[in-house]
This record gives structure tokens, C-alpha cells and sequence, in this order.
């Protein structure tokens, strides 16, 4: 057997037992919603004929020649009888690109389709891509609302790090064909992390936005945002409301955005977002939820306090460290499954219902934002378990 042939055999049989690798359940969990202890996308997920030349003659040693960093930050939809995840894949080059995983039962054996989604440009190329949210609208169409990324243009020649974040927009019918539509134009200098509302609001369509001055910095920005635009094909939102804002001392003190497109329920949206703080190992991301009302999807109804998801574990480990954010979930029936990026490096999933969610926000009391206030609601929870 040649090199080649040896190496071969062995990525195979490796590669076989990754996408084929049962999922459990970590037990007893918070009650609220249950992770599952392996990622259901990695690096190691993508095909080997992505990242190999599978050539002997080009390739006798079996080389990786386009590697693959990460999987991560993943749009998420059920489509065709399948759990369809839009995975964030970064290659070694740490250029993002998008691609189709797909799995008959949303917690594990995700395989990812032959090819890569291509990307059509506007007459302004993007850099780089990442982070899509899908929206099943009612106007029929699939929408994929992206992070388009450039170099910032009024940066000096010499600053080869300034970037420019703007929302990119393509809709499809199929996950093949994919029709690019203009960027999302907002009062901000820059977006990143806009969601489309899956329902027309005043005959309009509806955007929660992250309104921000800088790549990084919200500057004079900052929450998530509400805003309405006319026509899809060259969005436009003339005047963006904030419906959740930045607090300080709390988990969104820094920074906060929309995450999942909301779940329509009974009593109201449900929103999957994140929040940011600063800490001694730098900016920490985590993820919370809250309700908006029905007929009024910026207003806000349930606002249960802290954190939903925090990085634990092996999940604080990646190439961002101490980081959890999702832009993907998928309500079937009751059941939810939440799709979260751990540490920028690999993909996560935890389940839960609407009912239990939908609990957890109504029942679930709001910060109230000092350490008196935190001490006087937990002794009262503690008093009343004590009395019964």
C-alpha cells in the first residue's frame, strides 16, 4: 500500500466515524433546555474532497491542501423533511464562506452538501461573509440576511486591519440558486448581526439591526435595533428604534444583538439573541432571550434577567475563547433546537420546547440591575421554597 493509499484509508475511516458519531444528551441539564455533549458540526465535518487533493499522482502524500479552521455561527431552518443548518465555515486563509449541512434529526450525523453555496456579488465585492440568518417569509421566498465584510475605504493605505460591516441580502427557493439583492441601508455607519422578521409589519418588511459607528465599537450605536423598509430588493430603513438596549454592569453591557429569527408563540416573539461584557480574559459573549409582543414586535413583553446559554466546559476552548453565539434555530412542532457557535471554533446544539421557553420568560424575573435588588429576589425565592 503506498502513502497515499495508508493515508487515505485511515482520513476515511476517520472522517466515517465523525459524521456517523451518535449524540447524547448532558443530564440532568437546567430544566430549561438540554445540551448535547458532542458539536454537530466541526472542521473535521467538511468533506475530505474540499480539503484534499484526492489525486495520487498530484498528491502522493496526501497532503491537505485547502485546510479548514472552523465551523461555526450557523443559520438554521427545517426544509424538506431535513434540519438544514447554513454552517459559517472559515478556511485556513480566514477567508468565511457559506455551505448547506443537513441531518434527519437536528442533534447529529450533519453531512455537508458537495458543494459550497457560491455567492453572487453587488457591483461592491465582498471581503468576506459570515454569520447568515434564515427567514422562511410569507412572501414565499427563503431569505439569507449575512454579514457582508470590506476594508474600510476611509482608512489610510497603510491600516490594513479597519473593516467596514454592512447587511447582505440573497434570497432563494432551493439553497442552490441564490439571487443577491441590494445591501440593507440604515441611519448606522455599519451592521452587523440584522435579522429579517419572518411576517410583514405594516405591509413592510421588518429588520431587528445592531446599530453600530465602528467594526468592533458601537460608539454612539449600540442595542437591537427596529426598523421597516418598503421593498426587499433595495432595502432601506429610514429611522431605526432601539428595543433593547445596552446596560451597564449587566451581561450586555458592552455590546448586544439579535441572534435566531424569533419563534412565533402564543404569547408573543420569542428572541434568541446575544450580549457582551467585558471581562479579565477580554469580551465575553453569551447568549439571552426575551418576548416581544404579537401583533407588536418591537415592543417588548417578557425580559427574564442574566444569561441562557453560557460557555461551559470544553466550550470555552477555541479560537475565541469564552464565547457562545447562535444566529440559528429551528422550532418543529413544540421542540426547539438551538444552534450555537462555541468559542468561534465549532457548533453546538441544545433542545427545548415553547413551552418550557415560553415559561422561562414569563417566569423568569427581570435584572434588577444592582446587588441589593439581586439579594432581595433570590431570598425571596429562598423564603418561599423554605415555607413549604
Amino acid at each position: 500500500m503506498s502513502i497515499f493509499e495508508e493515508r487515505l484509508e485511515k482520513l476515511s475511516n476517520y472522517y466515517d466515524d465523525i459524521i456517523t458519531k451518535k449524540n447524547s444528551p448532558i443530564e440532568p441539564g437546567n430544566g430549561i433546555y438540554i445540551k448535547w455533549s458532542n458539536p454537530v458540526v466541526t472542521a473535521d465535518h467538511t468533506p475530505l474532497f474540499w480539503r484534499y487533493d484526492l489525486n495520487e499522482k498530484t498528491n502522493p502524500f496526501c497532503m491537505e491542501r485547502q485546510g479548514i479552521n472552523t465551523t461555526l455561527n450557523t443559520g438554521a431552518i427545517f426544509f424538506n423533511g431535513k434540519f438544514c443548518i447554513v454552517v459559517r465555515v472559515e478556511g485556513a486563509d480566514r477567508k468565511s464562506f457559506f455551505a448547506v449541512a443537513e441531518s434527519n434529526n437536528g442533534i447529529d450525523n450533519f453531512k455537508f452538501w458537495d458543494y459550497p453555496i457560491t455567492m453572487p456579488q453587488t457591483n461592491r465585492p465582498d471581503v468576506n461573509v459570515y454569520d447568515m440568518r434564515l427567514t422562511e417569509h410569507e412572501d414565499g421566498w427563503i431569505y439569507g440576511v449575512f454579514c457582508t465584510e470590506r476594508k474600510d475605504a476611509t482608512a489610510p493605505e497603510s491600516d490594513t486591519s479597519s473593516a467596514e460591516a454592512q447587511c447582505g441580502i440573497v434570497r432563494t427557493m432551493d439553497f442552490v440558486n441564490w439571487e443577491r439583492l441590494d445591501d440593507l441601508k440604515t441611519p448606522s455607519p455599519q451592521q452587523r448581526n440584522c435579522v429579517l422578521h419572518p411576517e410583514f409589519v405594516d405591509g413592510k418588511y421588518a429588520f431587528y439591526t445592531r446599530p453600530q459607528d465602528g467594526f468592533i465599537e458601537c460608539g454612539g450605536g449600540g442595542g437591537i435595533g427596529f426598523g421597516l423598509a418598503e421593498d426587499i430588493k433595495h432595502a432601506v430603513i429610514p429611522e431605526e428604534t432601539i428595543i433593547d438596549e445596552k446596560i451597564y454592569h449587566t451581561i450586555k453591557e458592552v455590546k448586544n444583538g439579535p441572534g435566531c429569527v424569533p419563534i412565533k408563540t402564543d404569547a408573543g416573539w420569542l428572541h434568541i439573541v446575544h450580549g457582551v461584557r467585558n471581562c479579565a480574559a477580554g469580551l465575553r459573549y453569551v447568549i439571552y432571550v426575551f418576548m416581544t409582543e404579537l401583533d407588536k414586535p418591537w415592543v417588548p413583553k417578557y425580559t427574564p434577567g442574566g444569561a441562557f446559554i453560557v460557555p461551559q466546559g470544553g466550550e470555552r476552548v477555541g479560537d475565541v475563547s469564552n464565547t457562545v453565539f447562535t444566529n440559528g434555530a429551528i422550532a418543529h412542532g413544540d421542540d426547539v433546537y438551538i444552534y450555537y457557535a462555541s468559542s468561534d471554533t465549532r457548533c453546538q446544539v441544545a433542545t427545548s420546547t415553547i413551552q418550557q421557553l415560553v415559561d422561562y420568560c414569563k417566569n423568569t424575573p427581570a435584572d434588577p440591575l444592582t446587588s441589593a435588588g439581586c439579594v432581595k429576589l433570590r431570598s425571596e425565592l429562598i423564603k418561599k421554597n423554605l415555607d413549604l
